[in-house]
């Protein structure tokens, strides 16, 4: 692995200046410890950062990077990055978290590889991030057709405009899964990942104060080999990947006899998806948007069948432009107890009604848990398998509900700050639930210093807690110092 990312580096060092073309290239390079008290280290220190943390009291690592850009001839251009971190008590000793090349011409573009991306519509440093996919697990691998930005291709003089994408992966912690799994308990290894998207945007900033988004994401798991399937020792089951299983999971068909039981009644893969939708109205002086995201399982959950929706992620970020002490302040309610409703049932002959509640965010009855080396993919507010003592890849808290809000601002030229506080209540899930609610209460301090004097330099100090059932009683103190400039 690590050959593999030198090489990776090297290429591109050695490879991109020879081009015929404006080359620019950044590096990065940074070291980051915790030391904690109680239970676990705080959420808030492991919640969000890409995969880059550990619930580990005692944790740290060193990161080093470049990223650059070359601008080629007749409109295309070519951005790519890698990262390579060396990390005590956390995923591995040594890893590679980012590895990419995105091949644009222009508004098309193509990624390939490992890419650290944030969830739609959330600011990433104040907000518990998108539902879906949020910025909480390692990026996963894959292969990305995109529309990165609103485009207006239907003559409207930028008043309507549509980005989305279509990608299609694969999942990298087989390995890990297998270490980490308890013996007989289930596993998956080489399973594929499949995404799309869709968004538009009515309204023109600057010639109107009120613009409007919304859309639609998918994202599933499917093909691979499941081991010890059903949590039954030996028992494994290896999930056909032909060309035609890519073709069903992009169109959520049932499985055929290749697929499971489970695959072949309902879809085939396992399936998550969210609707989006945004309102902003900006000012010369300041911005508010409001946003809200409604997460789905299946058929239940994705129309009105079982009545009007009450699971969502609901928030407003104000953005105050010309106030330095206090910039962005973002307000979030989340809420994931009500899952299409308390019943399941499949159609039988004596009971014909087909009734597909208790959707089970993020679980799923063939794969492990909607995960990346044990943080879930999407929102952290379902809490990740990786607290799971007994070493299961189960989820046991996806119904909650949550108060968040965060603020920030940059007080001096050299000095800014975050303040996170999240208030939840947590109920367990339907099939195992809590005797009693769970409530926890997470906080975090940051502040970021880049002194004029050390150009290139920062150092970050970060405070942070946990009290309550959930996670327990926890303390926590972060530094880090990293510096980055360009290499040409």
């Amino acid at each position: 692995m690590i050959r593999r990312a030198l090489y990776i580096i090297a290429t591109i060092l050695l490879i991109m200046p020879q081009v015929n073309a404006q080359t620019t290239i950044d590096y990065s390079a940074q070291i980051s410890g915790v030391t904690a008290t109680g239970n676990h280290s705080p959420f808030w220190f492991t919640a969000i950062k890409h995969g880059v943390s550990s619930i580990d009291k005692e944790w740290g690592y060193l990161r080093a990077g470049i990223a650059g850009k070359t601008l080629l001839k007749k409109e295309w251009k070519l951005n790519y990055g890698a990262d390579i971190i060396g990390g005590r008590n956390m995923t591995s000793d040594i890893y590679i978290q980012q590895a990419y090349a995105d091949i644009s011409w222009r508004w098309l573009q193509l990624s390939i590889g490992k890419k650290e991306r944030v969830g739609e519509f959330k600011n990433f440093e104040l907000s518990t991030g998108s539902l879906i996919e949020s910025g909480n697990a390692a990026p996963t691998p894959q292969i990305r057709l995109e529309v990165p930005e609103y485009q207006d291709n239907f003559g409207t003089n930028g008043w309507f405009g549509v980005r989305g994408h279509i990608a299609y992966g694969w999942f990298d912690d087989g390995n890990w899964q297998e270490d980490w799994a308890a013996k007989g308990t289930r596993y998956a290894k080489n399973v594929l990942y499949h995404s799309k998207a869709i968004f538009w945007k009515v309204g023109k900033e600057g010639s109107f104060p009120l613009t409007y988004e919304g859309g639609a994401q998918f994202a599933s798991q499917f093909g691979g080999t499941i081991y010890n399937y059903m949590d039954k020792n030996g028992k494994n089951y290896d999930m056909p990947n032909r060309l035609k299983d890519f073709w069903d999971v992009f169109f959520f068909s049932s499985g055929d006899s290749k697929y499971t039981i489970s695959d072949q009644l309902n879809v085939a893969g396992n399936h998550v998806g969210s609707y989006h939708l945004s309102l902003k109205w900006s000012d010369k002086n300041w911005s508010l948007r409001w946003y809200y995201e409604h997460m789905f399982e299946d058929h239940s959950g994705m129309f009105w069948e079982y009545g009007l929706w009450k699971d969502c992620l609901t928030g407003a970020e104000l953005q105050l432009k010309n106030f330095k002490w206090l910039n962005n302040v973002v307000f979030e309610y989340f809420n994931s107890r009500d899952q299409a409703g308390p019943i399941y049932h499949d159609t039988t002959e004596k009971i014909p009604d087909q009734i597909s509640a208790i959707d089970d965010y993020f679980e799923h009855q063939t794969y492990p848990c909607w995960q990346q080396y044990g943080m879930t993919i999407g929102t952290p507010l379902i809490t990740s398998c990786i607290y799971n003592t007994n070493h299961n890849f189960k989820l046991y808290n996806n119904r909650a509900e949550v108060f968040h809000i965060g603020f920030s601002g940059e007080p001096f030229s050299e000095l800014s700050y975050r303040i996170l506080l999240t208030k939840s209540h947590n109920w367990g899930t339907y099939y195992i639930p809590y005797t009693e609610i769970r409530s926890n209460i997470s906080g975090l301090i940051e502040l970021s210093y880049k002194p004029i004097w050390a150009k290139g330099f920062s150092i970050n100090g970060a405070f942070s807690y946990d009290n309550g059932e959930l996670f327990g009683d926890n303390r926590g103190l972060m530094v880090g110092i990293k510096k980055s400039g360009k290499i040409f």
